[in-house]
């Protein structure tokens, strides 16, 4: 992996920084601010203050006036901070710029991001594409790493030409990023191969006729904690943002008889890095062939609704808006105000009330799951003579069979049928 800059060996005490253009925009900017919080934690670096910092126009330099980064600076140096955050997005310039005036490590959200991905991704699809996605980060940024050795140089002209000769650095850049060009082309193929052993594990699944939910929310809402619950599973759920990147599958029983697979997704956040929206699409893409999704709500937090358009619009992106969708308003025993609630459940109308850690509201889930699915699946009792050897093989190959009994030559079957098969046994239908 390609370094962007020379980063400190462990970044210890940060100085979070977010340029704002609007006073308007004041909460939405201390909520994204404090988020970046979170995540800078989520990485072990400690965070000396959060700064808030308006500018009346957007500069190309620094995003802000000279004057306003030399307060930062200052502010920093004060500080003795190792390493300004920015929660604004930073181009590989203006990058440069700010480590150029601070002398300390300058990065960005999107890096930040990246960090956490890259120490959470456990599979082998994971891994690669977070490893694509910081490549595709490092890769514009890679001038920094070598422009001491041009300044160390000098200019210098060739012997016959008298033309200014390449610097050393310019040359090792070119030589990184053409090696970085091929290690990015290396990885699109592997993902890609990741990915058609993925598609064809799933048309063995769809053979099977069983219907696929995906759970889907804001990171830290407890969806990792609910399939757990559901599943009765031991899957990594903890209290920080993004504890787990990679889907999980289980396979549940519902209250009518038949197998639902639950996949456990990628959390959404606000400002996600756009290339990581595209790097996760193979992930995330669980929730765009779902049968229907179920959308986690942290019922406790104060930017739920924020939180739930958020997830909405990505899933927008995703193609996956519009699938049947259960929402659950998660963490309701840590609700003091039952008036939040009142508002949530009547902007929500069918809402589900949860908790996934004490076990409240599971088993209105699994209703409202089989309530989804319920055109996909009958259950009939069925009178087969016992001459039709095949379709009692049928209903035992496809169908979930409850009990059997026999009558004379018949034998009574009661079963849980997909709709599917129903029709060519509809004839045998006892009343």
């Amino acid at each position: 992996m390609f370094e962007v800059r020379d980063k400190p060996e462990m970044v210890e005490r940060a100085l979070l920084v977010r340029l704002a253009f609007n006073k308007k925009e004041e909460d939405e900017d201390i909520s994204l601010l404090e988020e970046l919080d979170e995540l800078v934690k989520t990485l072990g670096i400690g965070v000396v203050e959060q700064n808030l910092a308006y500018s009346r126009s957007m500069h190309r330099k620094y995003l802000c006036g000279t004057g306003k980064a030399a307060e930062i600076v200052e502010f920093a140096h004060a500080h003795e901070c190792d390493c300004i955050v920015f929660d604004n997005e930073l181009a590989p310039s203006q990058q440069r710029e700010w480590e150029e005036l601070a002398q300390i490590c300058v990065i960005d959200r999107e890096e930040v991001i990246l960090d956490i991905f890259a120490q959470r991704a456990q599979t082998k699809e994971a891994t690669l594409q977070v490893e694509l996605a910081r490549m595709q980060y490092a890769l514009p940024r890679m001038a920094r790493m070598w422009g001491h050795l041009d300044r160390e140089g000098g200019g210098g002209t060739s012997g016959g030409g008298g033309g200014s000769s390449r610097g050393m650095g310019e040359m090792q850049i070119e030589v990184d990023r053409r090696l970085a060009r091929k290690r990015i082309d290396k990885l699109k193929k592997d993902l890609e191969a990741v990915r058609t052993q993925r598609a064809t594990r799933r048309k063995e699944r769809e053979k099977t006729d069983t219907a696929h939910a995906a759970i889907v929310g804001y990171t830290n809402a407890g969806k990792s904690t609910l399939l757990n619950q559901l599943a009765g599973s031991d899957i990594m759920a903890k209290d920080m943002l993004f504890a787990t990147l990679d889907t999980t599958t289980r396979s549940i029983l519902l209250p009518d008889g038949q197998t639902l697979l639950l996949t456990d997704t990628v959390g959404f956040i606000r400002n996600l890095p756009h290339r990581l929206v595209e790097a996760f699409k193979a992930t995330l893409e669980e929730a765009v062939l779902a049968d229907f999704l179920i959308h986690v709500l942290d019922a406790n937090s104060p930017e739920a609704i924020k939180f739930f358009e958020t997830t909405m619009h990505v899933l927008g992106e995703l193609g996956a808006a519009d699938k049947p969708m259960i929402t659950v308003l998660n963490k309701v025993d840590l609700v003091e105000d039952e008036a939040i609630i009142a508002d949530l459940t009547e902007r929500f109308p069918n809402v589900v009330l949860a908790s996934a850690t004490t076990g409240q509201g599971v088993d209105d889930i699994l209703k409202a799951c089989t309530d989804v699915l319920s055109n996909r699946v009958k259950r009939n009792t069925y009178r087969i003579p016992q001459s039709e050897g095949q379709l009692t093989n049928l209903l035992h190959a496809e169908a979930k069979v409850l009990s059997t009994d026999y009558e004379g030559n018949d034998v009574l079957i009661n079963a849980i049928v997909p709709a599917m098969i129903a029709g060519r046994l509809e004839k045998y239908l006892e009343e």
